[in-house]
Protein backbone atom coordinates (compact mmCIF):
# COMPACT_ATOMS: atom_id res chain seq x y z
CA UNK A 1 0.00 0.00 0.00
CA UNK A 2 1.11 3.38 -0.78
CA UNK A 3 1.32 6.32 1.50
CA UNK A 4 -1.59 7.99 -0.20
CA UNK A 5 -3.77 4.97 0.31
CA UNK A 6 -2.68 4.71 3.95
CA UNK A 7 -3.45 8.40 4.45
CA UNK A 8 -6.82 8.05 2.76
CA UNK A 9 -7.58 4.99 4.86
CA UNK A 10 -6.57 6.83 8.05
CA UNK A 11 -8.68 9.82 7.12
CA UNK A 12 -11.59 7.55 6.29
CA UNK A 13 -11.19 5.74 9.63
CA UNK A 14 -11.08 9.08 11.47
CA UNK A 15 -14.20 10.25 9.68
CA UNK A 16 -15.87 6.95 10.53
CA UNK A 17 -14.84 7.35 14.19
CA UNK A 18 -16.18 10.93 14.24
CA UNK A 19 -19.47 9.77 12.72
CA UNK A 20 -19.72 6.99 15.28
CA UNK A 21 -19.01 9.45 18.09
CA UNK A 22 -21.63 11.85 16.76
CA UNK A 23 -24.13 9.03 16.42
CA UNK A 24 -23.33 7.82 19.90
CA UNK A 25 -23.70 11.40 21.26
CA UNK A 26 -27.03 11.74 19.44
CA UNK A 27 -28.14 8.43 20.96
CA UNK A 28 -27.01 9.64 24.40
CA UNK A 29 -28.87 12.90 23.83
CA UNK A 30 -31.97 10.97 22.84
CA UNK A 31 -31.54 8.72 25.86
CA UNK A 32 -31.07 11.79 28.09
CA UNK A 33 -34.18 13.34 26.55
CA UNK A 34 -36.07 10.11 27.11
CA UNK A 35 -34.82 9.91 30.71
CA UNK A 36 -35.79 13.55 31.31
CA UNK A 37 -39.22 12.96 29.80
CA UNK A 38 -39.72 9.78 31.88
CA UNK A 39 -38.75 11.70 35.04
CA UNK A 40 -41.11 14.55 34.12
CA UNK A 41 -43.95 12.12 33.42
CA UNK A 42 -43.22 10.31 36.69
CA UNK A 43 -43.38 13.59 38.59
CA UNK A 44 -46.67 14.50 36.88
CA UNK A 45 -48.06 11.06 37.71
CA UNK A 46 -47.08 11.49 41.37
CA UNK A 47 -48.70 14.94 41.44
CA UNK A 48 -51.91 13.56 39.96
CA UNK A 49 -51.91 10.63 42.42
CA UNK A 50 -51.51 13.06 45.31
CA UNK A 51 -54.31 15.25 43.96
CA UNK A 52 -56.54 12.20 43.54
CA UNK A 53 -55.88 11.02 47.11
CA UNK A 54 -56.63 14.46 48.52
CA UNK A 55 -59.84 14.70 46.52
CA UNK A 56 -60.87 11.22 47.63
CA UNK A 57 -60.18 12.05 51.30
CA UNK A 58 -62.11 15.29 50.99
CA UNK A 59 -65.06 13.43 49.49
CA UNK A 60 -64.99 10.83 52.28
CA UNK A 61 -64.99 13.62 54.90
CA UNK A 62 -67.92 15.26 53.10
CA UNK A 63 -69.91 12.00 53.17
CA UNK A 64 -69.23 11.51 56.88
CA UNK A 65 -70.11 15.12 57.72
CA UNK A 66 -73.40 15.07 55.77
CA UNK A 67 -74.28 11.73 57.35
CA UNK A 68 -73.76 13.17 60.85
CA UNK A 69 -75.74 16.30 59.94
CA UNK A 70 -78.60 14.19 58.59
CA UNK A 71 -78.74 12.08 61.76
CA UNK A 72 -78.69 15.24 63.91
CA UNK A 73 -81.46 16.76 61.78
CA UNK A 74 -83.63 13.68 62.21
CA UNK A 75 -83.07 13.77 65.96
CA UNK A 76 -84.12 17.38 66.35
CA UNK A 77 -86.46 17.83 63.37
CA UNK A 78 -89.47 17.65 65.64
CA UNK A 79 -88.05 20.12 68.16
CA UNK A 80 -90.26 23.03 67.01
CA UNK A 81 -93.38 20.89 67.24
CA UNK A 82 -92.37 19.62 70.68
CA UNK A 83 -91.69 23.12 71.97
CA UNK A 84 -95.08 24.32 70.73
CA UNK A 85 -96.81 21.39 72.50
CA UNK A 86 -95.18 22.05 75.89
CA UNK A 87 -97.76 24.71 76.87
CA UNK A 88 -100.51 22.18 76.08
CA UNK A 89 -98.91 19.71 78.49
CA UNK A 90 -98.71 22.48 81.13
CA UNK A 91 -102.38 23.25 80.59
CA UNK A 92 -103.24 19.57 81.07
CA UNK A 93 -101.33 19.59 84.39
CA UNK A 94 -103.23 22.67 85.60
CA UNK A 95 -106.57 21.22 84.42
CA UNK A 96 -105.93 17.95 86.22
CA UNK A 97 -105.13 19.81 89.47
CA UNK A 98 -108.39 21.76 89.25
CA UNK A 99 -110.55 18.80 88.20
CA UNK A 100 -109.09 16.76 91.06
CA UNK A 101 -110.60 19.28 93.47
CA UNK A 102 -114.08 18.69 92.02
CA UNK A 103 -116.29 15.71 92.79
CA UNK A 104 -116.52 14.44 89.18
CA UNK A 105 -114.31 11.33 88.94
CA UNK A 106 -115.36 10.51 85.37
CA UNK A 107 -114.26 13.94 84.14
CA UNK A 108 -110.92 13.53 85.90
CA UNK A 109 -110.38 10.04 84.44
CA UNK A 110 -111.25 11.26 80.91
CA UNK A 111 -108.88 14.24 81.01
CA UNK A 112 -106.17 12.11 82.62
CA UNK A 113 -106.55 9.49 79.86
CA UNK A 114 -106.11 12.12 77.13
CA UNK A 115 -103.18 13.69 78.98
CA UNK A 116 -101.43 10.32 79.38
CA UNK A 117 -101.98 9.47 75.72
CA UNK A 118 -100.41 12.77 74.65
CA UNK A 119 -97.48 12.30 77.02
CA UNK A 120 -96.81 8.73 75.84
CA UNK A 121 -96.92 9.80 72.19
CA UNK A 122 -94.43 12.59 72.85
CA UNK A 123 -92.25 10.27 74.97
CA UNK A 124 -92.09 7.80 72.06
CA UNK A 125 -90.78 10.66 69.89
CA UNK A 126 -87.98 11.37 72.41
CA UNK A 127 -89.49 14.00 74.73
CA UNK A 128 -88.63 13.39 78.38
CA UNK A 129 -89.31 15.55 81.45
CA UNK A 130 -86.29 16.76 83.44
CA UNK A 131 -86.50 15.10 86.85
CA UNK A 132 -86.45 18.18 89.08
CA UNK A 133 -88.17 18.19 92.46
CA UNK A 134 -88.18 20.27 95.61
CA UNK A 135 -85.10 19.78 97.76
CA UNK A 136 -82.73 19.07 94.84
CA UNK A 137 -79.49 21.03 94.67
CA UNK A 138 -79.62 23.93 92.21
CA UNK A 139 -77.52 23.35 89.07
CA UNK A 140 -77.25 26.37 86.74
CA UNK A 141 -76.44 24.02 83.82
CA UNK A 142 -79.84 22.32 84.15
CA UNK A 143 -82.13 24.73 86.02
CA UNK A 144 -83.28 28.27 85.40
CA UNK A 145 -83.61 30.28 88.63
CA UNK A 146 -86.63 32.59 88.51
CA UNK A 147 -86.22 34.03 91.97
CA UNK A 148 -84.62 33.50 95.36
CA UNK A 149 -86.45 33.51 98.64
CA UNK A 150 -85.22 33.09 102.21
CA UNK A 151 -84.77 29.40 102.91
CA UNK A 152 -87.21 27.93 105.45
CA UNK A 153 -84.28 26.08 107.06
CA UNK A 154 -80.50 26.12 106.83
CA UNK A 155 -80.36 22.81 104.99
CA UNK A 156 -82.48 24.26 102.13
CA UNK A 157 -79.99 27.03 101.31
CA UNK A 158 -78.87 26.69 97.68
CA UNK A 159 -81.55 24.10 97.08
CA UNK A 160 -84.76 24.18 95.06
CA UNK A 161 -87.72 25.39 97.11
CA UNK A 162 -90.38 25.22 94.36
CA UNK A 163 -90.63 24.11 90.71
CA UNK A 164 -92.65 26.70 88.78
CA UNK A 165 -92.45 25.12 85.34
CA UNK A 166 -91.22 21.66 84.34
CA UNK A 167 -88.27 21.27 81.99
CA UNK A 168 -88.04 18.88 79.06
CA UNK A 169 -85.33 17.21 77.00
CA UNK A 170 -85.49 15.98 73.43
CA UNK A 171 -82.88 13.27 73.09
CA UNK A 172 -79.79 14.63 74.86
CA UNK A 173 -80.67 18.28 74.35
CA UNK A 174 -82.62 20.36 76.86
CA UNK A 175 -85.37 22.17 74.95
CA UNK A 176 -86.88 23.87 78.00
CA UNK A 177 -85.07 24.43 81.29
CA UNK A 178 -87.08 23.89 84.50
CA UNK A 179 -87.93 27.20 86.15
CA UNK A 180 -87.30 27.01 89.87
CA UNK A 181 -87.25 29.07 93.07
CA UNK A 182 -84.08 28.80 95.14
CA UNK A 183 -83.57 29.21 98.86
CA UNK A 184 -80.88 31.66 100.00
Amino acid sequence: MSRKNKKDTAVAEEELNLEQQENSEKKKGKKDKKVDEVERLGAELQTEKDRYLRLFAEFENYKKRTGRERIELFKTASQDVMVSLLPVIDDFDRALKEIEKSEDDNLFKGVELISNKLRETLRSKGLEPVGTKEGDTFDPEIHEAVTQIPAPSDDMKGKIIDVIEKGYTLGDKIIRFPKVVIGQ
